[in-house]
């Protein structure tokens, strides 16, 4: 997912642009279930694999630990996920990407992470501090 935005209501809603042609595309459209993981300041290398800016020898599911759950697989040790139902089917665009629209179903976020949350902003990755 390229792009994500989430929208507090009731119910909360996430929606994304998706790349019509990614694995992740053709997963949702027969399991409409998924999760959205924050990723902290550590987890810049993970972050560019997913990219696909960098190699990921076995699959990117392998350069980390991951716990299944009823939306998906969760990274152990993010500060946080969420998961989420697809509304909508998969036909919508915005601009050239799919546009997804679910609803939040479940969150989970550690208050207490040790580590600033990762951000992508003009290329770069930033750290972004919760305290």
């Amino acid at each position: 997912m390229s792009s994500f935005l989430v929208a507090d209501g009731t119910p909360a809603v996430v929606v994304g642009l998706l790349d019509e042609d990614s694995d992740l595309a053709a997963t949702l459209s027969a399991s409409p279930r998924f999760t959205v993981n924050l990723l902290g300041w550590q987890h810049r290398s993970l972050a560019e694999a997913f990219a696909g800016l960098s190699p990921a020898p076995g699959g990117v599911f392998r350069l980390g630990s991951w716990t299944e759950t009823d939306w998906g697989p969760t990274l152990d040790g993010a500060p946080g996920w969420l998961g989420a139902r697809v509304l909508d089917d998969l036909r919508e665009h915005a601009g050239w990407a799919l546009l997804v629209k679910a609803e939040i179903e479940h969150l989970e976020i550690d208050i207490e992470a040790a580590e600033p949350l990762l951000a992508h902003y003009r290329g770069r990755y930033l750290p972004i501090s919760t305290h």
